[in-house]
């Protein structure tokens, strides 16, 4: 059976977000979009296949909304390679860290929508974090409301959308399609929480890990232009040079599937916001090591020896600790 496609993505509604409204969104089609805002989607990193023109900004890579003023702000953040095709892209991030990200959901839905949220709270506060997430009965950092949408002419669903960080903050809405053939008329509750695990990630500055080509997810029928790639990109050490098929960030999803965080996922996220961050400690495949100091060099100089030093992973990386001259040999450990 040919696996049903989802785009983990919404068309922001132009007025009502209540779960009992039936007004589906009107959109513009990419081809009357001015093509330099296209040209500037493209040098910011995103992909310009199906762009959305909505209320204030654009819907960009099914799932991702980016305000036209952010489009005019230039990145400070690197892209971190996970792998050759992978990329998390990180134009902000959440800072003020070791802090509390509050989530609220918007009043009336039912009670596995807080069971879901329950659930992927509790996925992420489980990797120790310096970021922490609750649920509180409103007004949280993140806003989750609804949204009622159809197919598209694909066969495709929107599931829900968010964005990326400013000032410092977490993103400040998720938004969840509450149309019976996004999730179902009665919603699994794992898949549920799959897709508010995904949507939290894009508020707290993670991009699709299929970054260079959606395809890999979302099986299009043409090969999307994925934008302008790999300036500033940094590979996270301990992470793969293959692609991965299960990461919580991919772009597309199929009907009912529970993905959550895998090796490479805890990775990156460790990376960006974990506790592991003295200078001789370090991530490796997802567990924090502290490097053991080691005699990596030893030249002979005038009266004595020059003794370099190294933090050294079990992985064989290493960063230089400390030199030393002694006139006797080098001690092993300094």
């Amino acid at each position: 059976m040919k696996p049903i496609r989802m785009a983990l993505a919404c068309l922001l509604l132009l007025g009502c977000f209540l779960t009992n409204c039936k007004q589906e969104t009107k959109i513009t089609p990419t081809s009357d979009i001015p093509s330099e805002d296209l040209d500037k989607i493209a040098r910011a990193g995103f992909s310009t296949y199906n762009v959305i023109d909505v209320d204030s900004g654009y819907v960009v890579e099914g799932d991702i909304f980016l305000k036209y003023d952010y489009l005019d702000t230039k990145p400070n953040s690197p892209i971190l390679r996970i792998a050759e095709s992978e990329q998390y892209h990180t134009y902000a991030l959440v800072t003020g860290t070791p802090r509390v990200i509050s989530i609220s959901l918007t009043a009336g839905l039912s009670t596995v929508f807080t069971t879901a949220l329950d659930e992927a709270i509790a996925r992420y506060n489980a990797l120790g974090l310096k970021l922490s997430f609750q649920r509180v009965s409103s007004g949280g950092n993140i806003n989750i409301t609804t949204f009622y949408q159809g197919p598209n002419a694909d066969g495709s669903i929107v599931l829900g959308s968010s964005g990326f960080p400013s000032g410092g903050n977490p993103y400040s809405s998720i938004t969840l399609n509450t149309h019976p053939q996004a999730y179902g008329s009665n919603p699994d509750m794992l898949y549920l929480a799959s897709v508010i695990q995904h949507e939290v990630g894009h508020c707290i500055g993670f991009r699709h890990t299929d970054y260079f080509n959606r395809n890999y997810s979302c099986n299009y029928s043409t090969n999307p232009n994925e934008g302008e790639a790999g300036i500033g990109a940094v590979h996270i050490p301990g992470t793969p040079t293959a692609e991965d098929p299960n990461s919580f960030m991919l772009a597309c999803t199929v009907f009912g599937l529970n993905r959550s965080f895998n090796t490479n996922d805890v990775i990156a996220l460790q990376s960006l916001y974990g506790s592991c961050d003295r200078v001789d400690q370090r991530y490796i495949n997802g567990v924090c090591e502290t490097a053991q100091i080691e005699l990596t060099n030893v030249t002979e100089a005038p009266r004595g020896y020059v003794c370099s030093y190294s933090y050294v992973w079990s992985d064989g990386s290493e960063v230089p600790y400390k030199t030393v001259r002694t006139a006797q040999g080098c001690p092993s450990n300094p």
